[in-house]
């Protein structure tokens, strides 16, 4: 089954792992968004990923290599067949 875990640690202070499964090959992506909804890093963008299960590592870094500030963040994995989005915390 698709599935996507809830980050560890979380809260977190200074990076955070995200992991999720695919049953399938399918095209993957992972985005970090802030509490307005604008996008604060592309964790993962692959035209396509085998099955299998992925951890990915959030250094609390935005696009640009600077820092985020702290507060609540939303991590979201897409693919053709499947979309969730789950909440995160990080504190300095």
């Amino acid at each position: 089954d698709y599935a996507l875990q809830a980050n560890f640690p979380n809260p977190f202070n200074p990076s955070t792992s995200i992991e999720y499964a695919l049953p399938e090959s399918s095209p993957v992506q992972l985005i970090v968004y802030d509490i307005l909804g604008q996008q604060v890093r592309e964790l993962v963008s692959r035209s396509s990923q085998n099955a299998g299960f992925y951890r990915v590592e959030w250094d609390g870094l935005d696009a640009r290599g600077n820092g985020v500030g702290s507060g609540i963040y939303f991590y979201r994995l897409e693919t053709p067949r499947f979309t969730h989005t789950r909440k995160m915390m990080l504190i300095k």
